[in-house]
């Protein structure tokens, strides 16, 4: 009898441990602490037309991180963009969706000790601007301790894509 039980927990952990890594999850180590932790998405109060107070929460593996949240978004995608302002901690990138528009503000946060900022203000995206493949924001390689920030923007009638080097802290 103890080693049916022994199993049954044995084989249901390892369901739980596979469960952890699904495609929705974003892996990093956002606490610089050198162990990956996963990132993942709930979404609270929000109908499929974007109803609600539509409140998206970043939950972590790691419980001592903790989580935040954006609103309004109906969900989104999660980035891992990497260590941009050389702290020794991965950055996370949110693009939060919605029910209209192709505008979308590309949010970029940072972990410190006071817990989740952003790392710059939101950067303005259209859908064109994603179409093209242009990401948001990279490391600037000809500058330590710059990023490279590429933003839609409404000029003359039409939508402009454009690119500049911004220090961050």
């Amino acid at each position: 009898m103890k080693k049916l039980i022994l199993m049954t927990l044995i084989f249901c952990s390892s369901l739980f441990l596979a469960q952890k890594a699904s495609v929705n999850d974003l892996l990093g180590d956002f606490d610089g602490n050198g162990t990956k932790e996963y990132a993942y998405t709930k979404v609270s109060d929000c109908t499929d037309e974007c109803d609600g107070k539509c409140e998206t929460t970043i939950y972590f593996s790691d419980k001592k991180i903790k989580p935040f949240m954006v609103s309004p978004a109906y969900d989104g995608t999660l980035y891992n963009l990497g260590d941009l302002n050389e702290d020794g901690k991965d950055e996370i990138g949110f693009y939060p969706g919605w029910c209209t528009s192709c505008w979308h503000g590309f949010l970029v946060y940072t972990l410190n000790k006071t817990g989740w900022k952003t790392l710059v203000p939101s950067i303005s995206t259209h859908c064109s601007q994603w179409e093209d493949e242009k990401f948001p924001i990279k490391k600037d390689p000809k500058k330590k301790g710059y990023v490279i920030i590429t933003s839609s923007q409404w000029e003359d009638d039409d939508i402009k894509i454009k690119s500049t080097s911004v220090k961050v802290n």
